[in-house]
Order: structure tokens, then sequence, then C-alpha cells
């Protein structure tokens, strides 16, 4: 296969999945999707639409109840498939708390390399030189739940960061942080090379980021509509 065919192969595409909660109901009904490279995609609905479950079936945290996941070229039915899919697509959590979990920034960094069989030494100057590409140099003995919102935010990025994943799944990364640290995080997600799932209900974070945009309404994913919601990066954009 040529490397052309191979880069317009998706990096993530899921077919007919379905996925039912027993008191919620059906949150996904037959939902087809892909990430190509390169793509920024928004991924948007009400609060309960089923925008984390997505998420979370994409790196086997859950179980689809129908259709198939095919992840970096193969398919993904069992939990074993799933390990080599959590090691390449960064998954950042909605609550920076759910993540953080070491004693000190260093250590929770460098936790995503050593798990992938990375030697101490190598972890550690990897974690160091991702926090330092971060503008997060210095923080390295800071203890973790001491630091503010803005400053967890970018702790968990370089911990998903430090694990050299392709692709980026991102759970309103921008909520609760003020204006500074959101505009921060804006800036350093821009200049990543890395394809990614963007959940949020921030419009203008959305539309500083996203290539495209589809949203989640009635158990169905469907591309945004022409003239509604967000204007992608693509394009000029202007808020109604």
């Amino acid at each position: 296969m040529s490397d052309r065919a191979m880069s317009d192969k998706p990096l993530i595409e899921v077919r007919g999945l379905s996925y039912r909660y027993p008191r919620r109901g059906l949150v996904l009904d037959k939902v087809d999707f892909h990430l190509c490279q390169g793509e920024r995609v928004a991924l948007t609905g009400a609060n309960g639409a089923g925008k984390t479950t997505l998420l979370h079936l994409l790196v086997g945290l859950k179980k689809a109840k129908s259709g198939e996941i095919i992840a970096f070229g193969e398919p993904r039915n069992d939990e074993k498939s799933f390990i080599d899919v959590r090691a390449r697509a960064g998954f950042l959590f909605q609550d920076p708390d759910d993540q953080l979990f070491c004693p000190t920034v260093l250590e929770d960094v460098a936790f995503g390399p050593l798990n992938l069989g990375k030697s101490r030494e190598e972890a550690l100057q990897l974690a160091m030189d991702t926090l330092a590409s971060l503008g997060m140099a210095g923080f390295e003995e800071r203890i973790t739940h001491q630091l503010s919102g803005g400053e967890k935010r970018m702790i968990t990025l370089a911990a998903v960061l430090a694990m050299e994943p392709e692709v980026l799944l991102l759970d309103e990364p921008s909520n609760a942080l003020d204006s500074n640290a959101r505009q921060h995080l804006i800036d350093t997600l821009q200049t990543l090379p890395q394809a990614m799932i963007i959940i949020s209900h921030d419009a203008d974070f959305l539309a500083q980021l996203a290539t495209r945009e589809v949203t989640l309404e009635n158990a169905k994913l469907n591309p945004l509509a022409t003239g509604t919601g967000i204007n992608v990066i693509s394009a000029e954009h202007e808020h109604a």
C-alpha cells in the first residue's frame, strides 16, 4: 500500500456502533464515524447525549452492544486488543483529579511511559522534556493536588503527551479554566500534530481548534448542518 493510501486511511473508524444504558436507554444508535490524520473534530451535543460514552467505547473503557471499532487499521473486539489503542490514543479526562494520582508532577507525567516499558531514566527524561515543551518546566517537584485548575489541566496534558500518542481524545478540556489558562491550552493544542476528538460546550474554544464538527442528538451522530453552531478554523468565523 502506498504512503498516500496509508495516510488517507482513518486512524479511528466506527461502523454501526450502538450502546444502551440499563436506565438511560439508548445513547448511541448505529453510529458511524471516522477520524483521519490532521483532523481536529469537535464532538458536540447536549449533556447526557452520549459524547463521553463514545470516547470510552473508542478506548475500550466500555463495551459496545453492537457495531465495529477499527483503530489504527485493526478491528478492536476485546480487552486485549484495546490495550494497544489506549497506548496510542491519549485520553484527557474531564476532571484532572481523575487522572492525577502520584505525589509529584514528575511522577505523574512519567507514569505512562513507565507503563509502556520505558526505563526509569528514559521515562523521567521524557517527562521533563514534555513538561518543558508545554511551558511547565520547574513544576517537576510540585505537589500535584496543590496545583491550580489550569496547572492541573496542563499537567494532565503532559501526562498524556509523554506517552507519545497518535490521537488525542479531549473531554471538556477547557472546563473550569480561567481566561489565561484557557488561552494557554488553546495555543498549546494548536501546535500539536495529533489528530483530535474534542468534546466541549465552549463554542469559541472549538472555533479556534476544530477542522469539522459532528453533533450527537437522539442517539444519532450527524455532521453539523451548514450555517449553524461553530464555524471551523478553515473559514473566517463570527459569532451570532
